[in-house]
C-alpha cells in the first residue's frame, strides 16, 4: 500500500533534519550545523491524528535547496529535492523564523509554485525572544500565515500535527505491513553501494558520484521483490577512524555501524577493481562480531573477469574473512545491474535460514553424531566434559546452548569445532550461529 507523501523542503539550516526527527520521535536524519549535510531522500513513517485508527503518512526529509555543495553534488541534490516534491501530496516548506524571508526562501517558494503542491508554512526556531513579532514577513512568501514552531525544543509541534492531518483529509488508517526483509547495503568508500541500490529500486532513488563519502545518512529505499515488500539500507562508506575530517563523517559511519545491526541481512560489497583493504577486514570482523547473515558482494566484477574467478574469490576470502568463512559470494556489476536480482534471492534465503528453528530431537541426534566424530579433551584440573543434551533457544542468529556437567572443562578450540560441525549437520549452513555451555540444573540431573 503506497502511503501520502509529506515533504520537508527548505533552504539549508533552517531545521528541517531537526523537524523530520522531532515529528517522529527519534533521530533518523543526522542534525550538524554545516550546510547541505543533507543529501539524498531521508524518509520515516508517522502517524498522524488522535484516537484509533491512526492515520499514517510518508515523511520525507530532503537537502537544502540552493545549497551550493563541497563536493559538487548540487545538481544531484536539487534533482532529489525536486523528485521528492513531484511525489508529494503536502510539502512542509520550512524558513527559519529569526532570518525572516531570505533570497533563497523566495527561490524555494518560487519552485513550489510551479509544482502546485499544497504546502504549509513552518516557521522553525521560534525559541528566540522576539521572534514571534516578526513573523507577519513570512506571509510575503504566498504561503499564508506560517505555523510557527521550534523543532529543537518541541514547541507547538501538535499544533503542526493538526493542521498537517487537516490539510491531507482522508488518510489510510491502516500502516502498511512490515517489510519481509531488512538487508543493510555496507561497505566502504566507492564500492557501488547506492548504484546497487538505485538499480534495484528501477529510480535514482539515492545519489551516485565517483566523489567518496557522497552518501552521508543511512537511507531506507523500499522496494518490491518478486510481490514482497523489501527494505534496502544505503549507508555511508567505511574509513579508518583516524581519517575522520568531520563530526558529520563520524555520524556517518555510526549510522552505517547501526544499520548492521538494525538489518536481518548485510550485504558486504568489495570493490573488485581495487585490493581488500584494512577497512574491508575491520568492516567484515564487525558483521561477525554482530552475527549477522552477509553476503559478501565483488562489485565491479566486470573489471576483474579474465583476471580472477568465483573460485580463487573463495580461497581469498577464506584467509582474509575468517570470521566469515561460512559466508557465500555473489560476483555483480551493479551498474550493469548483473547478478543483483539472484544476490537478493541468496540474502533472502539466508535470512530464512536465520529464523529456522531445528527440533531437540534433531538438535541432540547431531550433537551425539559430532561426539562420535570427535569429543573435547580433558583439560588437567577439571572434570572429563560431558554434553548432556541441548536445546535451540532463539533465532536470528540461532542459538544453541549445550547443557553440561561444568562449562569450564570446554575449552574455546572445542566450541569453534563443534559450531563449525553444527554448521554442516543443521540447515544453518551459511549464517552464524551461536553455541554456550551452561551447567546442568540439579534437579534434573537428579532425574
Amino acid at each position: 500500500m503506497s502511503l501520502p507523501v509529506v515533504a520537508i523542503v527548505g533552504r539549508p539550516n533552517v531545521g528541517k533534519s531537526s523537524l523530520l526527527n522531532c515529528l517522529a520521535g527519534r533521530r533518523i536524519s543526522i542534525v550538524d550545523p554545516t550546510p547541505g549535510v543533507t543529501r539524498d531522500r531521508v524518509s520515516t513513517t508517522l502517524a498522524l491524528g488522535e484516537g484509533e485508527p491512526a492515520r499514517y503518512v510518508e515523511l520525507v526529509d530532503t537537502g537544502g535547496m540552493g545549497v551550493e555543495d563541497v563536493d559538487q553534488l548540487t545538481e544531484h541534490v536539487e534533482n532529489q529535492i525536486l523528485y521528492c516534491i513531484a511525489a508529494a501530496d503536502l510539502v512542509l516548506f520550512v524558513v527559519d523564523a529569526r532570518e525572516g524571508v531570505m533570497p533563497l526562501d523566495k527561490h524555494v517558494a518560487a519552485q513550489l509554485r510551479r509544482h502546485d503542491k499544497p504546502v504549509i508554512l513552518v516557521a522553525n526556531k521560534i525559541d528566540q525572544a522576539g521572534v514571534l513579532s516578526e513573523l507577519g514577513e513570512l506571509t510575503r512568501l504566498g504561503f499564508g500565515d506560517p505555523v510557527a514552531v521550534s523543532a529543537a525544543h518541541r514547541q507547538n509541534i501538535d499544533d503542526l500535527l493538526k493542521v498537517m492531518t487537516a490539510r491531507l483529509g482522508d488518510l489510510p488508517s491502516d500502516i502498511p505491513p512490515e517489510p519481509v526483509m531488512k538487508l543493510a547495503i555496507v561497505g566502504k568508500r566507492n564500492a557501488g553501494k547506492s548504484t546497487f541500490i538505485n538499480a534495484l529500486a528501477g529510480q535514482e532513488r539515492v545519489i551516485v558520484s565517483e566523489t567518496p563519502g557522497t552518501t552521508r545518512d543511512s537511507v531506507d529505499v523500499e522496494i518490491e521483490f518478486e510481490g514482497r515488500r523489501l527494505v534496502l539500507i544505503d549507508t555511508a562508506g567505511v574509513k579508518k577512524k583516524s581519517r575522520f575530517a568531520t563530526d558529520v563523517e563520524f555520524y556517518s559511519q555510526h549510522r552505517a555501524l547501526r544499520s548492521i545491526r538494525r538489518a536481518d541481512v548485510t550485504a558486504m560489497l568489495i570493490d573488485a577493481s581495487v585490493p581488500v583493504s584494512q577497512v574491508d577486514k575491520d568492516l567484515a570482523g564487525i558483521i561477525a562480531e554482530e552475527f549477522k547473515p552477509v553476503v559478501i558482494v565483488v562489485n565491479k566484477w566486470d573489471l576483474a573477469r579474465g583476471v580472477a574467478s568465483g573460485e580463487d574469490y573463495v580461497k581469498y576470502f577464506e584467509k582474509t574473512f575468517p570470521g566469515l568463512a561460512y559466508a557465500p559470494i555473489s560476483l555483480t556489476a551493479a551498474k550493469d545491474g548483473a547478478n543483483l536480482h539472484e544476490t537478493i534471492t541468496l540474502a533472502e534465503q539466508l535470512f530464512a535460514q536465520a529464523c529456522h528453528r531445528v527440533t531437540t530431537a534433531k538438535l541432540n541426534e547431531a550433537i551425539q553424531q559430532i561426539l562420535q566424530k570427535r569429543g573435547p579433551s580433558h583439560k588437567h584440573g577439571t572434570k572429563p566434559p560431558k554434553i548432556y543434551y541441548a536445546s535451540q533457544v532463539a533465532v536470528e542468529p540461532p542459538t544453541i546452548v549445550c547443557f553440561v556437567n561444568d562449562p569450564r572443562s570446554f575449552d574455546q578450540n572445542y566450541l569453534r569445532y563443534l559450531t563449525n560441525q553444527l554448521r554442516e549437520y543443521l540447515p544453518f549452513a551459511e549464517v552464524p550461529i551461536r553455541v554456550f555451555f551452561r551447567p546442568r540444573e540439579r534437579s534434573a540431573a537428579k532425574s
